[in-house]
């Protein structure tokens, strides 16, 4: 199995779990917490997929339908540490689009795309997933807050490129990359930054 296949089994595992963990702190059923967690795990690299004119990815392989249920299951046996401790969800999501991010980029060059392209598609299926999870739970999606979160994503995709150009190679490229992402996620939380809100122009006040 090549590494970025594991990334990618890893990455399905963290981010169903956020999915789940969330759907869980609404009070979802099992098979509701189920579907939340998949489309959270999928959810990115189907648009990815779909943006890129390929079959998206669980379509071929069950594996990532199996590897949402054990995410189900994890939560289940783990859920008076999972639910109850406000900082699972945040490391799970974290962990999750960091290395949802370097398959993204991955994919993107297996199939042919421009640099530009290519970070652009890290981005989006590092991000995406918990826009769909953020609406499926009712809540306004992340990427559309004050918060670092796809903009983490885009770093890590710049990080990528210029750990390519230093000369690494593909496997010490995306480590390197998938732990910006992480960092720049947690510091960024940690250390309350955010990007400027677009706030709207009182009409009254130019008058």
């Amino acid at each position: 199995m090549e590494f970025i296949n594991i990334i990618d089994y890893i990455g399905t595992f963290a981010f169903a779990i956020s999915g789940i963990r969330l759907a869980a702190a609404k009070n979802f059923d099992w098979f509701g917490a189920y579907v939340v967690g998949f489309v959270t795990a999928v959810g990115g690299g189907t648009l990815r997929d779909v943006m890129l004119d390929v079959t998206p990815f669980w379509m071929e392989h069950a594996s990532y339908i199996i590897i949402t249920g054990l995410a189900l299951l994890f939560v289940l046996v783990f859920r008076k540490y999972v639910v109850r401790l406000d900082n699972t969800f945040f490391i799970f999501d974290a962990v999750g689009i960091a290395l949802f991010t370097v398959v993204g980029v991955e994919k993107s060059i297996a199939a042919g795309f421009p640099m530009w392209v290519n970070v652009i598609m890290g981005t989006i299926t590092g991000a995406a997933g918990g826009m769909f999870r953020d609406i499926f739970i009712n809540e306004v999606p992340l990427i559309f807050r004050k918060e670092i979160y796809a903009m983490a994503c885009l770093a890590g995709g710049i990080v990528y490129y210029v750990c390519i150009w230093s000369g690494l190679g593909p496997v010490a490229a995306q480590i390197i990359a998938a732990i910006s992402v992480f960092l720049v996620r947690v510091l960024s939380v940690h250390f309350r930054i955010s990007l400027p809100s677009l706030k709207s122009i009182d009409a009254s006040s130019d008058s």
